[in-house]
């Protein structure tokens, strides 16, 4: 797929049938595909979302279209262009790099607050979330791996017990969802991230909060190598 794309080149991403088989209410499961259709890569930065088509597709209204679409544009993982309308967000190595040191620097204190004010529950939750994250390493499922790491946050962020540290890291969530996938599609990343993060658990068990804080910024500083080179190698989405 390329960037003057729409969802229906190359075939669908997703089906009507896979809307309305659980509980949570539609537009949540509208939201839920489409999101993960973009952290998976089967909808590409600078694609088109064309809705007439995610109509068609999906088997939904044009209201709970725009109503998904406006949640992932305040989510970041779309973006609204004048004469185009709605397309996968297509974030630039410059504001990557950006994003990489607001997470290293906001993360590194979560860690610190983790390790002050954690519970021992919270401290054997963020092993098990760690060990997760070694078990789905090696497995041919970024979704799998992403959801691990996705708990791993939840535990951490919780655990530092700092509301305003927790409601700015939630802004930044879903493009650093977004960066994260791009990272751990290198091979062999998902490992190295598995290990450090294991060294972040290690030091956070000692209660070594300086250590464990410059584990969690020597990690992020690996996985903002990684990403860059792609997105650098990749370049921009055509017009």
């Amino acid at each position: 797929m390329n960037g003057s794309s729409s969802t229906a080149v190359g075939g669908p991403t997703w089906s009507a049938d896979q809307v309305g088989r659980v509980a949570a209410p539609l537009r949540e499961q509208v939201v839920t595909l489409v999101r993960d259709a973009i952290l998976g890569f089967r909808l590409q930065p600078g694609q088109r979302l064309v809705e007439r088509e995610l109509v068609e597709q999906l088997g939904v209204s044009r209201a709970t279209v725009r109503e998904v679409l406006r949640q992932l544009a305040a989510e970041g993982l779309v973006t609204v262009v004048p004469q185009r309308g709605a397309v996968v967000t297509a974030l630039s190595a410059e504001d990557a790099a950006d994003l990489y040191q607001m997470r290293a620097v906001l993360e590194a204190l979560a860690v610190q607050r983790f390790v002050e004010r954690a519970t021992a529950e919270q401290v054997r939750e963020l092993r098990a979330a760690v060990t997760a994250i070694a078990e789905t390493a090696d497995v041919d499922d970024p979704q799998a791996h992403l959801g691990a790491k996705d708990r791993f946050y939840e535990v951490l962020f919780r655990g530092s017990g700092s509301e305003p540290l927790q409601q700015t890291l939630a802004g930044l969530q879903a493009r650093v969802r977004l960066l994260r996938a791009h990272s751990l599609a290198e091979p062999g990343r998902p490992a190295e991230a598995a290990a450090e993060l294991t060294a972040v658990v290690d030091a956070v068990e000692a209660g070594d909060a300086a250590t464990a804080a410059a584990a969690c910024a020597a990690h992020i500083h690996h996985a903002s190598a990684t990403a860059l080179a792609r997105l650098r190698a990749d370049g921009p989405p055509p017009a």
